[in-house]
């Protein structure tokens, strides 16, 4: 199997590292070499975190090159737009309409950007996804990732059985359930 390219892209806070860990328990279940490499930046302080994972038969390193990325998941439109030059040709964008200002909008030194999901669409293949509303309908803003990550599931080769037991293997045990219901909500968009 070629080698697959992962990249998840967000916020400190919004779950890029429980992401992580569900696509790497996922992809090794299934038997591949996997490498995962996380990026915290000022995580702790609502910074970026960009998280790379990469699957297949045998993988050497853990690093997207830019312009190689099967999937992008961005947890957020600004970092969506930061990260979408990893994005290869045919790759799908999957990112989550919202927003969260990042310090030097915060202060003021910098305005947000208007429209980044309609601009990156004249480029990418894109999936716009409101996790945040989804996951409130559910009653808990905390699995909006795990509703994400069935969006995702439904562009990378495995079953999705094969995703609710990872997710089940993963997640803190009293959230199986809402995780499980999130991650369909996710998978059925």
């Amino acid at each position: 199997m070629e080698t697959k390219n992962i990249m998840i892209v967000g916020v400190g806070g919004q779950g890029t590292l429980l992401t992580s860990r569900v696509l790497g328990g996922i992809i090794t279940s299934a038997g591949y070499d996997v490498k995962l490499s996380e990026v915290h930046g000022m995580a702790q302080r609502g910074g970026s975190v960009v998280t790379f994972v990469r699957y297949g038969d045998k993988v050497y390193e853990p690093i997207v090159e830019e312009g190689k990325a099967d999937v992008l998941i961005a947890f957020e439109r600004l970092e969506a737009l930061r990260y979408a030059h990893f994005l290869k040709k045919d790759g799908v964008l999957i990112v989550n309409d919202q927003r969260i200002d990042p310090m030097t909008v915060v202060t003021g030194a910098f305005k947000y950007p208007e429209n980044i999901i309609e601009d990156l669409s004249k480029k990418y293949n894109v999936i716009k996804v409101n996790a945040m509303d989804e996951a409130k309908k559910l009653g808990n803003t905390r699995v909006f990732n795990t509703i994400i990550v069935g969006v995702a599931a439904k562009h990378m080769d495995f079953k999705k059985e094969q995703w609710l037991e990872v997710i089940e293997k993963t997640v803190p045990q009293k959230t199986i359930d809402i995780n499980k219901a999130a991650f369909e909500v996710g998978y059925n968009l």
